[in-house]
């Protein structure tokens, strides 16, 4: 019989383990770079974030100096006009505006824009008004005393508007008799209120002279006079080029200080992730240690695992080969039993028939019956009848519940059962059975099934030796156990019992299973069963 093939442990582990071992080392090199990955990202977005918050302050911060520098400069250019008024409305520009009523109001801007000369024709047309407004009495010797009152100040340009929004007077006089009546700073400054802004020139004429890039305050300043109300509407450029500049240079450090700072955030930043970096890479490295160690500790434990796997399939094959060769000894048994029964149970039989054959033939012939042929007769059948008995004792003795039985009763059966086999023709059993010994409860077939295979081991340990031999079984009682000693006795000395032979095993378990023990004694062993001490009736 060919046994199945023992499970390969360690083989379908070590695939199987690699494989997952190798799936969560992938997934946690994977979960790593995606949380290197997105601390990079966050250090990239507050970076970004710092340089656009530290961008958004530096614009607010440019855009709240130049609106200061307006609001500013808005009341100190109220007071420049009302400088100019008290020095010059009541004796030069009050006498112009009311005589600049005479000339009509004409719109000079072109219906065209886009035509090709529509600016040439808005200059000639302005310029053909201003004609009419420096022709007017009160313009004659009016520009030298404001150019005085300009000079060495930070005005660049001063134009003075009636309140039909006509230019009737400009330190640039090529803008006197332009219309201004839709400009929104001139309707504020018509409505009493000034206007100012920052506005930049590539090029100027200041003084018969021409200034290039410069940054002006453009204020429209009502003109108040008493009760009167708003008589006139000044227009001043004044240069606030240095002071943008200094803002300018402010700003401009402000913004190397951010980029040093954006630069060392973003060092800091790569720095902060190269570390981030190497802590993961520890930890991966820590992780895979610790996994390898894992695997290692658990490969140990299959090959171990699978050693006990093999062990057992070993055990379990040689079982099977120990109960293959127990069963070809049964029926060795069994067939000597049988040869013995039918030559033991034969010869008495034709010895009975042969008498029954004489004795029936006197009678047919009148001849003499020999006394002695029924003596025969009742001692041939006191064979067979004894024959019969042992084969039912040891059949009774064959029994797999637990019972309560006479000790000494199931040794004798299993050792006449075994006189049968013509192996222990040449080691015949002496039986040696203890007096008045208590009684056991215990499995018969268990115990036949330990005692043969002990028998058949001595047995076979001592069919070596040439000299003859005696197996010797006996039977007593100590300490409240049975005691049931086989020996050996070759050439006439001890035999040592062969305790690794694996019916001794079998045996052990077997007995084993009744409480019992196998213990080595000198030339054999002793199987130790707890007695059964049975209660009486009064």
């Amino acid at each position: 019989m060919v046994s199945p093939p023992a499970f390969q442990l360690t083989r379908y582990f070590t695939l199987t383990s690699l494989v997952a071992f190798a799936v969560l080392a992938g997934a946690l090199y994977l979960l790593q770079v995606g949380e290197i990955n997105y601390f990079a990202g966050v250090e990239r977005d507050q970076t970004a974030f710092f340089a656009e918050v530290q961008s958004d302050l530096l614009r607010q911060q440019k855009e709240t100096s130049r609106a200061t520098v307006v609001s500013v400069y808005d009341s100190g250019q109220a007071s420049l006009a009302r400088l100019f008024a008290n020095a010059l409305w009541p004796t030069r520009f009050a006498p112009l505006v009311e005589q600049a009523q005479s000339v009509p109001l004409t719109s000079c801007h072109p219906r065209d824009p886009k035509a090709k000369n529509a600016h040439a024709q808005e200059l000639a047309c302005i310029a053909r008004v201003g004609a009419k407004v420096r022709m007017l009495p009160a313009f004659q010797g009016l520009d030298a005393p404001v150019r005085d009152l300009m000079r060495g100040s930070s005005v660049f340009k001063i134009k003075v508007y009636d309140l039909r929004g006509l230019t009737v007077y400009s330190s640039a006089p090529e803008m006197i008799g332009e219309d201004k009546s839709d400009n929104g700073g001139w309707r504020a400054a018509a409505r009493g209120h000034s206007a100012s802004e920052l506005v930049h020139r590539n090029q100027l004429s200041v003084f018969d002279d021409v200034v290039k890039d410069r940054d002006l305050i453009q204020s429209y300043v009502p003109v108040v006079m008493g009760d009167q109300g708003v008589v006139g509407v000044f227009e001043i450029y004044s240069d606030v080029t240095p002071l943008l500049q200094q803002l300018e240079s402010s700003s401009a450090r402000g913004g190397a200080t951010i980029a040093r700072n954006q630069t060392r955030m973003q060092q800091g930043s790569a720095n902060n992730v190269r570390a981030v970096q190497r802590s993961s890479d520890r930890f991966l490295m820590t992780i895979y240690g610790m996994l390898v160690l894992t695997y290692l500790a658990l490969l140990f434990l299959v090959r171990r695992g699978q050693q006990f796997i093999d062990r057992e399939a070993r055990a379990r094959e040689q079982a099977a080969l120990r109960e293959q060769e127990w069963h070809r000894d049964k029926m060795a048994t069994m067939g000597a039993m049988a040869a013995n029964i039918s030559h033991n149970v034969g010869n008495p039989l034709a010895i009975i028939s042969g008498l029954a054959e004489e004795i029936a033939h006197a009678t047919q012939t009148g001849g003499e019956v020999k006394p002695e042929y029924p003596a025969m007769i009742v001692e041939q059948t006191a064979r067979v009848a004894g024959m019969t008995r042992r084969i039912t004792h040891f059949a009774s003795a064959r029994r797999n519940a637990p019972e309560i039985v006479d000790i000494n009763e199931q040794i004798k059966a299993i050792c006449d059962f075994l006189r049968f086999d013509r192996r222990f023709h040449g080691s015949p059993i002496q039986l040696k059975l203890g007096e008045s010994l208590p009684a056991c409860e215990i499995i018969p077939d268990h115990l036949t099934e330990a005692l043969m295979g002990l028998l058949q081991a001595l047995e076979q340990a001592c069919e070596k030796s040439d000299a003859p031999n005696r197996l010797q079984v006996e039977t007593l009682g100590h300490a409240g156990e049975v005691v049931v000693q086989v020996r050996a006795d070759c050439e006439g000395k001890a035999w040592d019992f062969p305790l690794a032979d694996p019916r001794v095993d079998s045996a052990r378990r077997r007995i084993a299973t009744m409480n019992g023990r196998i213990e080595a004694a000198a030339g054999g062993v002793q199987i130790r069963l707890p007695a059964v001490t049975l209660g009486g009736s009064d």
